[in-house]
């Protein structure tokens, strides 16, 4: 996470190298799967009785530790400076809210089910962009939204005995998620990777520091071993994300995101001895159907695409200024 403004000396430029689509891949590939290893060892934490908002505390912490070579680093290039304060602020709200709420669902769900109820965030940003960010959305990315909430419906089976309340917990847990995405969009090409990285840790921080150090107890060593890991997790997979979308363009990259829920039902199978039924694979197969099309009308579109996981990924990628497009052009798109 700390890499996303040490790449040059000024947070503000951005990487010209030539693409290298493969290592791209394998590089997003092995942070999704960090990324689901984080999520099981968290799952156990909170199985154990440890408080999510604990848990993520301790994960911020050594983020906060991870970030403070890069801020040195760039001290000089002041990149705590920004105009916009209060986006910045929001987004770490909702980022922190996501992470901890989907901790709290893991607690009751399957890992795999949490995840693939988690698919449904870049569903949540095509029509969010709409009165957010001023895009339009053409009828096939609306019926793709539409496809991909019966997806969610076929997970939850409201009304049966199936469903369990805690399902919705990862609605909204994706909900504000996606919120950190639209203003991540909002503020690309504007603000430096750092700055946006400085910004959204801190106030993150902030906002969770009180309620994971309430009621406080000492972690037994195996659980502080699992704190830890569960922080390294968390710096490696930022690290291998942002180097990836420094490697290929998000467009390429986006579907590969996807691959977490083959890491889940993995680790859920190996690791907690659970299966996803019939109803959550066609879900999430509907879902992920539904994913990809809005990548692809997107991809057609040349609207920035939506990554699951990825709004630190999508702030480290920055087009060169010849890219960058007007306002009233995105707002003309459709599809």
């Amino acid at each position: 996470m700390t890499t996303a403004g040490a790449n040059s000396s000024n947070p503000t430029t951005t990487d010209d190298s030539p693409d290298r689509p493969s290592l791209a891949i394998a590089m997003l590939l092995g942070a999704m799967f960090v990324f689901t290893v984080m999520d099981g060892m968290a799952k156990i934490l909170a199985q154990q009785g440890m408080p999510p908002e604990r848990i993520i505390l301790l994960r911020y912490a050594m983020v906060m530790a991870l970030l403070v070579p890069a801020l040195v680093r760039h001290w000089g290039a002041r990149p705590y400076r920004t105009t916009r304060p209060v986006l910045h602020i929001l987004r770490g709200m909702m980022l922190i809210a996501s992470a901890t709420l989907f901790v709290y669902a893991m607690r009751s769900l399957p890992l795999e089910t949490a995840t693939a109820i988690g698919f449904v965030s870049p569903l949540y940003v095509t029509a969010l962009s709409i009165p957010f960010l001023g895009e339009k959305v053409g009828l096939r990315r609306w019926v793709a939204v539409v496809v991909g909430f019966g997806g969610v419906l076929i997970i939850l089976r409201p009304g049966t005995g199936e469903f369990q309340a805690a399902m919705l917990i990862p609605l909204v847990s994706s909900l504000c998620w996606a919120v950190g995405l639209i203003i991540t969009r909002a503020m690309r090409g504007r603000e430096s990777p750092l700055t946006i990285l400085i910004w959204s840790t801190v106030s993150g921080f902030v906002v969770i520091f009180p309620l994971g150090v309430a009621d406080w107890e000492t972690p037994p060593p195996a659980q502080a071993g699992l704190l830890a890991a569960i922080g390294a997790c968390h710096a490696t997979g930022q690290y291998l994300t942002i180097r990836a979308f420094m490697q290929a363009r998000a467009s390429m990259l986006a579907p590969f995101s996807y691959s977490t829920m083959v890491w889940a039902t993995l680790i859920g199978l190996l690791v907690f001895n659970s299966v996803p039924d019939a109803a959550t694979l066609a879900g999430a197969a509907v879902l992920v159907g539904a994913g990809l099309y809005v990548w692809y009308r997107e991809r057609v579109r040349d609207v920035p695409p939506t990554v699951p996981g990825g709004s630190i990924a999508e702030s480290a990628q920055e087009p060169p200024v010849s890219e960058k497009t007007s306002d009233n052009d995105r707002h003309n798109r459709a599809g």
